[in-house]
């Protein structure tokens, strides 16, 4: 199983901690991604958000600071709002990572889970699915040739288009996120492409039957077992990993659930989803790594990626979860369900079939 973090570049302030300049965020950002590639992690990931909290509006920009510092790891956006951007230039500066790093770089289109670059960019959102169906299949044709004729209703159309620059291994690795829906699922599968759930409430278990789903539908449209991935919020410490990580989360959720309408979070609903059966994995080591194994025999993912730095927790915590994350819970993975076969990041850049 590959094994990774991702981060917005929460920059917010939470009980006890102050806000940071969005450049010392993205500084903090760039540590990060070092050492991840320092203690054998497999992937770092960072999402496109056009907020005040977040110092992250241009992940490729970012990757490619962290390609040319780090030597193996795996750098890729989570995610790429695909539906108020141009898939030509999502490619191309995607691509130009990708050079810079040796071939390490991939996309995870979605949709978001805030609407800011609709207003910001012209985007309708009435035109919420359109958007976003028709981009994926431009961003997917675009990767598969270099040559592109193509027209659609909401960019200029492309007559023998010459698509540079190439990525190192020809194509990019481009993983499809969801929220997990059916119909969603169903249209991932239909895109041919690796998948990743968003495992931010709930219960573990009810995952198993969109990656179920997933893997049947892509059998019967012919695309093979294409890989599964897992996103979620975690964080590991040697002790009191729980009350650590309880502050930001909790800064979070109250924010995004004051927006939404939602139910305010509590300490009861935050120990609720830190237990054996929610979606927040943390604690120790071990228990992180029982965790993502027991969600494994739920899920058989592939990849299994952590958020940890939520409101702005503090730099040494984050660094010290990382360090733990490599050196103590990939080993255990390592163990329990064997490490990434060579062939497997290789192949998902060959139209996503393994």
């Amino acid at each position: 199983m590959e094994l990774g973090i991702y981060s917005f570049g929460d920059i917010s302030a939470t009980a006890g901690v102050s806000a940071i300049s969005a450049e010392q965020g993205i500084k903090n950002l760039l540590e990060r991604a070092r050492l991840a590639d320092e203690v054998g992690l497999d992937y770092y990931g960072l999402g496109e958000h056009h907020r005040e909290e977040y110092a992250v509006s241009s992940p490729q920009t970012v990757l490619a600071a962290a390609a040319a510092q780090t030597s193996n790891i795996r750098l890729g956006s989570a995610v790429t709002v695909l539906s108020t951007d141009d898939p030509v230039r999502v490619f191309q500066q995607f691509a130009t990572a990708d050079l810079i790093s040796g071939g390490r770089v991939e996309i995870t289109a979605g949709r978001g889970s805030f609407i800011e670059s609709y207003p910001l960019f012209g985007a309708e959102l009435t035109d919420y699915e359109a958007l976003y169906n028709e981009k994926i299949e431009l961003l997917l044709e675009l990767n598969a040739a270099e040559r592109v004729t193509w027209s659609g209703r909401f960019r200029p159309a492309l007559d023998d288009a010459l698509i540079l620059p190439r990525p190192a291994g020809g194509r990019l690795p481009i993983w499809i996120a969801t929220g997990g829906t059916p119909a969603s699922t169903v249209r991932a599968a239909a895109l041919g492409q690796p998948v990743i759930y968003g495992l931010l409430g709930g219960s573990i278990a009810s995952f198993a039957r969109h990656a179920e789903l997933f893997r049947s539908e892509a059998e019967r449209l012919g695309h093979g077992a294409l890989p599964v991935g897992v996103s979620s919020v975690g964080f590991v410490a040697e002790h009191r990993a729980r009350d650590t990580f309880y502050a930001g989360w909790n800064d979070t959720m109250t924010r995004t659930s004051a927006e939404r309408g939602f139910a305010t979070p509590s300490r009861t609903s935050y120990e609720a989803q830190a237990g054996p059966e929610g979606g927040i994995y943390v604690g120790n080591a071990e228990e992180v790594a029982e965790k993502i194994i027991a969600t494994h025999r739920f899920m058989r993912h592939d990849r299994h990626i952590l958020q940890m730095d939520l409101s702005a927790l503090p730099q040494r915590e984050v660094l010290r979860s990382i360090e733990l994350l490599g050196t103590k819970v990939k080993p255990m993975l390592d163990a329990e369900l064997g490490s990434v076969p060579p062939t497997h990041t290789s192949a998902l850049g060959q139209g996503g079939q393994r």
